[in-house]
């Protein structure tokens, strides 16, 4: 773990800011900060892949209809 490093706040407008040294950069491109007492804390969204995504999903309940070969058309599509 990184140890700390003695930063300056400035006014950007009307919000308090800091700069992020380069070690202490997060991979992210949002986070979410909180107050913890008189701490801040700044956590990362990381955008989650496609099989987290589908981890969460719930189970259909529902069973497929059969499908009727005969009622499928016969040309091919143009896509």
């Amino acid at each position: 773990m990184n140890t700390g490093r003695h930063v300056r706040f400035f006014r950007n407008g009307r919000n308090q800011a800091i700069r992020i040294p380069r070690e202490f950069e997060l991979d992210a491109d949002e986070a979410i900060i909180r107050r913890e007492d008189d701490r801040l804390v700044i956590e990362p969204i990381r955008k989650k892949g496609l099989l987290a995504t589908l981890s969460t999903l719930c189970a259909l309940d529902e069973e497929f209809p059969d499908i009727d070969k005969g009622m499928l058309p016969l040309d091919d599509a143009e896509l």
